[in-house]
């Protein structure tokens, strides 16, 4: 046989879509092209699958060889297609037989010595081949990852012999099993936190209704601590959600850690860009907001953030997704994230503190304040200030607070309420949803449109208040939203006008 045929997969974005690699050897002075819009590191797989043939005790044919990438106007990149290149050439070269590669796909980078290395997007490939009903084989680090989806029949093969053998029926190699399931993961626990219970209070109503969250307050009074604890008290991932999430991670890292299950909890320090936040680059990778998708991204320190970073935020804090354009490409990302940010009041960090005199003038503090835009500060749901505990109090604590399994109890009873109402989190109603699950009386519409002058809300911020709202009555299992939900809901919205 001169020609042969091998499944692969491209990534692009989250998808894979398919890839044949056709392998022709033809008559004439030996050679090696590769065709089919290769970038620089597909190219240089030519020298990669010679010394891998040759160093897995097969003969590398003396022949014009002809790979091409089909579609050819998809473009390739990575070193994936060693493996199924290297596989072409032995197939057509009559090395190895070629009919059981039509029900396999291929992935993974050859080392000169024929072993194979991990690459990435291993499991959006797994997602796509498992709806063709092919087997999948992958590199033995890349398959615990790929092995989580369950309709995928994933072998993992440690090098270019193994895997021949198995082809050839000599040695059968046994498909990979699932990776951990979701929901396994110790966070840190909110017992850990002493006082705060307005702030405590605070991040349960947030977890219940999957809202924004700020913190502001003087240095060192815990407004880090609390926001990692977030994690902690939301319920796990679904497997759907849970497979999103572990898809764009892989997509950035080759080897998934042990604990991608969990919810990711993102802290970006505030000198990251704007494309490092919202993804990007000249082939476009998932920014730290989708990394974030299906947990929290935590802004510490949050004016310190270039205003340019901070409003690449507003659009996916709407729609829980960003779109990338680039001249070649245009790639969606999912980024469904709870933003969780924490600030100093003023830039010395101490107005209002009863133990510590604020340094800072009135100017110094309005142009502190406005490195935030009003637009972004509408976006998150609840302000909340964190005030000092006194010495005594953490060095002998009276009483721990509830632990995050506690909480967390409270927050999945709360969460199936939403599910089993509208099948979705209250941060995510849209308007005409609101209408109808928060509906008020005539003295609660009196209050909000009163307190809605009074502190200068805007629309978006009177509906982000009435779904907070609906998640404290859910909290108390009220049919109703009351004044007294109502009045809390507004309560957290202490930092609108100031900027």
């Amino acid at each position: 046989m001169d020609l042969s045929i091998v499944f692969s997969r491209a990534m692009t974005g989250l998808d894979a879509p398919l890839v044949r690699v056709e392998a022709h050897l033809s008559n004439g002075l030996p050679a090696f092209h590769i065709v089919g819009m290769p970038e620089t590191a597909v190219r240089e797989s030519k020298d990669r699958v010679r010394s891998a043939i040759l160093n897995s005790h097969f003969k590398f044919p003396d022949r014009r060889i002809t790979i091409s990438l089909a579609p050819a106007d998809l473009p390739k990149e990575g070193g994936r297609f060693d493996l199924p290149i290297a596989l072409g050439i032995l197939t057509a070269s009559g090395q190895v037989p070629g009919l059981t590669l039509a029900n396999h796909e291929f992935l993974g980078e050859l080392a000169l010595d024929g072993s194979l290395r991990p690459v990435p997007g291993t499991l959006t490939a797994a997602l796509a081949t498992g709806r063709t009903r092919r087997s999948l084989v992958v590199p033995t680090e890349s398959a615990p990852s790929a092995a989580r989806v369950e309709d995928c029949r994933v072998i993992p093969t440690p090098d270019l012999l193994t895997l021949c053998a198995h082809l050839n029926g000599n040695r059968a190699i046994e498909p990979a099993t699932g990776g951990q399931s979701p929901g396994r993961h110790r966070y840190p626990d909110l017992e850990d936190v002493i006082g705060q219970e307005s702030a405590r209070r605070a991040l349960e109503i947030a977890a219940c209704g999957g809202h924004n969250l700020l913190f502001y307050g003087p240095p060192g009074t815990g407004k880090t601590l609390l926001a990692s604890r977030l994690p902690g008290i939301l319920p796990p991932p679904d497997s759907r959600e849970a497979l999103t999430g572990l898809a764009l991670r892989d997509i950035c890292f080759s080897n998934v850690p042990e604990d991608a299950f969990c919810r990711p909890f993102r802290s970006p320090h505030h000198t990251t860009s704007a494309v490092a936040l919202a993804g990007g680059g000249s082939k476009p990778r998932p920014g730290e907001i989708s990394l974030a998708h299906g947990g929290v991204l935590f802004l510490d320190e949050l004016p310190e953030f270039s205003r340019h970073s901070l409003e690449v935020l507003r659009e996916p804090l709407e729609s829980g997704q960003i779109t990338i354009s680039r001249a070649r490409h245009k790639l969606t990302y999912p980024a469904r994230f709870q933003l969780i940010a924490a600030m100093n009041p003023c830039p010395c960090g101490f107005l209002g503190d009863p133990q510590r005199d604020c340094r800072c003038t009135p100017e110094q503090i309005q142009r502190y304040r406005s490195r935030l835009s009003g637009p972004l500060l509408d976006r998150i749901d609840m302000h909340v200030q964190v005030f000092r505990v006194a010495a005594g109090d953490l060095i002998r604590p009276a009483a721990r607070g509830e632990s995050s399994t506690t909480v967390r109890t409270r927050v999945k009873q709360c969460r199936q309420l939403q599910e089993a109402r509208q099948g979705k989190s209250n941060a995510t109603l849209s308007s005409d949803e609101l209408a109808s699950t928060c509906l008020l009386g005539r003295a609660q519409e009196t209050e909000l449109a009163a307190a809605a002058e009074r502190l200068c809300l805007s629309g978006r911020a009177v509906h982000r208040t009435l779904r907070v709202a609906r998640t404290i009555a859910d909290l108390e299992a009220a049919p109703a939203v009351d004044s007294a939900h109502l009045g809390e809901a507004l309560a957290y919205r202490s930092l609108d006008g100031e900027v």
